[in-house]
């Protein structure tokens, strides 16, 4: 029982963004979750069924999904086969790095650079959960409070509930002040199959989605690097990035088939992951069967789609402010910001994904590097190339070093 609770917690965390995308582009929400479902699962397989990660709808696919949309009359079929092919760039990527080797890769990913990237990856994230919790300050304040408080000043396996027990509470004072509103329950049928639909293909429609592989890629090592850092363990090295990148691809890939938007893996349940303090990979994939029933469960979906805004925005900023303390910790960890050629590279990551962000938050405005069409670096992914060339030319003579000492252990032998 305790581990279908704690599934559920990871359920809870991950819901409100995987549906959020396919409301944004079209997509059918139960066929999203259903894609998230079997997506997680393809993932573990990939990894050897030891990364502790849970794959939802993304966040990044949503401009470019709108924009074959209009392109072809709302018909979302040529959306899906951009999708598809997306996933076949990540799949050829993930051979690509298995073939160079994860070590030249890992050292593209200092601290200074992945602690930071954790950083903006928690702090992007903020303003959507802000804008959920303005709904009603009041219960995403007490929401927020209660989750904050459990994890404090509880001790023992009540604290793994502290997210539920706090979506509950949240839910109780949104009915006091009536602003619940369970009509996505009554009106559910009980058993529905998810509107599956077939893909189409048009050049445009790739040129528009594929290129978003570039910046997802970034994104991607910053997920895998923050799963690691909450569990203890180096996943780029063991399962693989290579074995990351091909779950993260043929999840994608899969999700495109079957008529949803592309997968990724997801901060919200890495968080949960920190809180918890529970990292067994069973977890995530019974909360991925849960995920693939209640797809074709119309009134739990109903049921999870009733939570309020508020609510959810002041879980969500309990989560997201848990993924920007892990950055914080990375860095204080590995000591590199006593170097003063680290702080600059910090300091530019930060800056760079930050401001793009908070930019387009405000006023709308979208700042990158256009890599193709209307798709561009942005946010996370251009401040992880930012910063992984920064700290290219600032600690040039570290990569020196190293690239000399491989040639004298080539030598000695």
């Amino acid at each position: 029982m305790r581990k279908v609770i704690l599934s559920i917690q990871h359920l809870l965390a991950m819901f409100g963004a995987t549906v959020l995308v396919p409301l944004l582009t079209g997509f059918d929400p139960s066929v999203a979750i259903f894609c998230a479902g079997v997506g997680t699962l393809i993932f573990h397989k990939c990894t050897d069924w030891k990364v502790p990660v849970f794959l939802g709808s993304s966040f990044a696919f949503i401009s470019v999904i709108n924009q074959v949309s209009e392109t072809f009359n709302g018909d979302l079929s040529y959306a899906q086969g951009g999708i598809i092919v997306a996933g076949i760039i990540y799949v050829v990527m993930s051979f690509i790095v298995k073939v160079v080797g994860p070590e030249k890769v890992k050292k593209y990913f200092p601290p200074q650079v992945t602690g930071a990237m954790i950083i903006v990856i928690g702090l992007n994230l903020l303003p959507t959960a802000v804008n959920m919790a303005m709904n009603h300050i009041g219960v995403a304040i007490l929401t927020l409070g209660v989750a904050a408080g459990i994890n404090k000043f509880v001790r023992g396996s009540a604290r793994q509930f502290a997210v539920i027990i706090a979506i509950f509470v949240g839910i109780i004072a949104s009915m006091i002040v009536g602003i619940s509103d369970f009509s996505s329950v009554s009106n559910a049928s009980y058993f529905s199959i998810p509107n599956f639909t077939a893909p189409k293909f048009s050049l445009e429609a790739v040129i528009i989605i594929a290129p978003v592989v570039l910046a997802v890629f970034m994104e991607h090592v910053g997920d895998i690097t923050t799963n690691g850092a909450v569990v203890g363990k180096n996943f780029l090295e063991n399962p693989g990035l290579h074995k990351t990148l091909l779950g993260d691809g043929l999840a994608t890939l899969f999700a495109g088939l079957m008529g949803g938007p592309a997968n990724t893996t997801y901060g919200e349940n890495t968080a949960l992951l920190a809180i918890t303090k529970n990292y067994d990979p069973k977890l995530l994939r019974l909360t991925a069967v849960f995920a693939i029933v209640i797809s074709c469960v119309g009134k739990f979906g109903g049921l999870l789609q009733s939570i309020p805004q508020p609510v959810m925005g002041g879980i969500s900023i309990y989560l997201f402010s848990m993924i920007t303390f892990i950055g914080i910790k990375t860095i204080k960890d590995s000591k590199c910001y006593k170097e003063s050629a680290n702080v600059s590279v910090i300091a530019v990551i930060l800056a760079v994904g930050l401001t793009t962000c908070y930019i387009k938050h405000f006023t709308g405005i979208e700042i990158g590097v256009p890599i193709a069409s209307n798709a561009k670096l942005t946010g996370l992914s251009l401040a992880a190339l930012v910063g992984i060339i920064i700290n290219r030319v600032i600690n040039h003579k570290d990569f020196k070093k190293e690239k000399d000492e491989s040639i004298g252990e080539l030598i000695g032998n």
